[in-house]
């Protein structure tokens, strides 16, 4: 099979064969111009009367916006076109034409607004800046993985559907499962906990997760992707150093690769400092309470706090990474180590937004069957998660990273469904 090539690949003085579609003409009489555009960028194609081929300029005119094509000839350095480089065509080929009017803009400057543009999201997704949001997502994730692999996680694949809620029932979506009722996963955790007593000792999952909140808000999606590893340990501490260098490993991956996505979308990253800073409740309810927050004890943090603590530990440590640790127990689920009043449980905020949620979890089968009472849950119903733990199950813990907040708060995108390729909100299933 020819190597494909791309946009990027083009030299001055090499011929060339690419295939894109046209982002843009322009008509100068006795020159023509246009922009193909490919998954890595653009090239500007110029025909000169005289110079071109018979055929080539009315060819060239006859294009339109979005119209698929294929064209070969001499790439030639020029001062005037996107990267100083430039396609002379001696053979163009239309191999799909567009249908005009297109129903949204796709150029430099988006001008549709959001749910328009979500609802035309193939059409969307061809503007260069779209497209830099996911090659910078997905180099995130090579980064995150490559190190947990380094460390020895191995990746697993968790079920998705769920014989029963893994937290509670409230915000889970039935799904029809023959001849029965079951629920699409809220979280990989439990499964996750299951393949630690399992021996798996280190381990990861990466999909998606689903939760049924009516929760219109530009932080929350119903479907969202997570990267979530398991691992025995001592304490939680050693989930906050694991999630450190999975952080730092997969943001130098984006600083390494990803140098020309970064400077379309008018980014700067910069690799965070290890360790994170850490708070801790109750120490948490003083901070908020100096900076006029009045949070009460043993309730959960609420958005303005998030705000408030990422200001002091900006102001403190120069940080925008950093733990809330030891949340009240009767705020978090039953599967969490308790210690009192508290949870070993660990929240990682990122410029003042919830990423993850982990810590260690409860392994001792009579304390896990005394934290379902008390969280009112029914025991028979996690018979099948809590009949392992019977056996032996080393300490462990573990975290999951939601993807598309932390794209979003990297390239400081104001709406988490920019940061997905086809957003599931309470609103839109489609497309």
């Amino acid at each position: 099979m020819i190597p494909r090539q791309y946009t990027n690949d083009v030299l001055p003085g090499g011929e060339v064969s690419l295939a894109g579609w046209v982002a843009g003409i322009r008509d100068l009489g006795n020159i023509k111009f246009f922009l193909l555009r490919d998954r890595e960028g653009l090239l500007q194609v110029t025909a000169k009367k005289g110079v071109a081929p018979a055929g080539m300029l009315e060819a060239i005119q006859a294009l339109g916006r979005e119209d698929v094509v294929r064209v070969a000839g001499k790439a030639v350095a020029s001062t005037q076109a996107p990267r100083g480089v430039e396609l002379i065509p001696g053979q163009l080929e239309v191999l799909v034409k567009a249908a005009a009017p297109l129903p949204i803009d796709i150029g430099d400057k988006i001008e549709s607004n959001l749910d328009k543009r979500l609802d035309h999201r193939v059409l969307d997704l061809r503007n260069p800046r779209n497209l830099a949001i996911f090659k910078v997502q997905a180099r995130l994730v090579e980064g995150m993985q490559l190190e947990l692999a380094r460390q020895g996680f191995l990746q697993v694949f968790t079920p998705a559907l769920m014989g029963a809620p893994s937290e509670s029932g409230a915000d889970v979506f039935p799904v029809f499962y023959f001849n029965r009722e079951v629920y699409l996963r809220q979280d990989p955790q439990l499964h996750r906990q299951l393949l630690i007593a399992g021996g798996f000792d280190r381990l990861y999952d990466l999909g998606p997760s689903w939760r049924a909140e009516h929760s219109n808000t530009t932080r929350h999606l119903c479907e969202h992707r997570g990267i979530a590893p398991e691992m025995t340990l001592t304490d939680e501490g050693d989930t906050m150093r694991l999630e450190e260098d999975v952080v730092v490993a997969g943001i130098t991956r984006v600083k390494e690769h990803c140098a020309a996505e970064l400077d379309l979308l008018g980014v700067k990253v910069q690799v965070p400092e290890k360790p994170f800073p850490e708070l801790r409740f109750p120490a948490v309810n003083a901070i908020l309470a100096k900076m006029g927050k009045d949070l009460p004890r043993g309730e959960d943090l609420d958005r303005e706090s998030e705000k408030l603590l990422a200001e002091h530990v900006k102001k403190k440590y120069e940080a925008d990474f950093f733990f809330v640790n030891r949340f009240p127990f009767k705020v978090k689920p039953f599967y969490v180590m308790r210690d009192g009043e508290w949870a070993r449980s660990v929240d990682m905020i990122y410029k003042g937004t919830e990423l993850s949620s982990g810590g260690q979890r409860e392994h001792r089968y009579d304390r896990i069957i005394q934290q379902i009472t008390e969280k009112k849950m029914a025991p028979d119903s996690l018979q099948w998660f809590t009949e392992p733990f019977k056996y032996g199950v080393p300490p462990h813990g573990g975290f999951c990273i939601g993807i598309e907040r932390f794209t979003m708060k990297l390239l400081d995108i104001e709406n988490v469904r920019e940061a997905v390729l086809f957003p599931r909100t309470p609103e839109r299933c489609l497309p």
